[in-house]
C-alpha cells in the first residue's frame, strides 16, 4: 500500500493499492482552547489508528512553506500539523518521502486551482468520484494524486506487495 498525504487542516490521507484507490480519509482533528478559541488541529491519535492495521510500502507527503501574508500563529499551527502528519507518516513505514506541490502538480499538468485536482482524480477513478465531488474535497483529491504521483514516479520498478 502507499500512502498520500496532503497536510493541513483541511488535508486528507489516501492509500493506494498500485493505482487502484482503497481509501480515502479527510485529515481527522479536534477541537482544541488556544488562547481562550477554540481551534481545530490535526488528531495524531486518530490519523494513527486509521493508519495502524495498514501493510505500508512507503508514504508520500506533500512538503509545505510559510505562504505570503500568513499569519505567525497560523503558520505555526500550518507547521505544526505537517509535523504530526509527517510524523505519524514515519511510525507507519521507514520509507517517506516529501515532494514540494510544484512537483507533483507539474507531473500532472495541474495548476493552482484545487478543482482541477478534484476533476483529475474523478477521471483516474471514476468508480469513486463521489469522493471528490465537493469542493472541500480537495484535499483528498490532492492526497490520492501526491499517492499516485510517488506509485508512478519514485516507484515505477518497484513490485507492490
Amino acid at each position: 500500500m502507499i500512502l498520500g498525504i496532503d497536510v493541513g487542516i483541511s488535508g486528507a490521507v489516501a492509500l493506494l493499492d498500485g493505482n487502484k484507490l482503497v481509501e480515502v480519509h479527510d485529515m481527522p482533528t479536534v477541537s482544541v482552547t488556544v488562547g481562550g478559541k477554540k481551534k481545530r488541529r490535526i488528531d495524531a491519535r486518530a490519523l494513527y489508528e486509521i493508519l495502524q492495521f495498514e501493510k505500508l510500502e512507503h508514504a508520500f507527503i506533500e512538503i509545505v512553506n510559510a505562504r505570503p501574508n500568513q499569519g505567525v500563529s497560523s503558520m505555526f499551527a500550518f507547521g505544526q500539523a505537517s509535523g504530526i502528519a509527517e510524523a505519524v507518516a514515519w511510525v507507519m513505514t521507514p520509507d517517506v518521502t516529501g515532494v514540494r506541490p510544484q512537483t507533483w502538480k507539474k507531473h500532472f499538468k495541474l495548476g493552482n486551482d484545487k478543482a482541477s485536482s478534484r476533476e483529475l482524480a474523478s477521471q483516474l477513478w471514476p468508480d469513486q468520484a463521489d469522493r471528490f465531488k465537493r469542493v472541500k474535497d480537495d484535499g483528498r483529491a490532492e492526497a490520492a494524486l501526491i499517492a499516485l504521483w510517488g506509485q508512478q514516479c519514485i516507484l515505477p520498478d518497484k513490485k507492490l506487495r
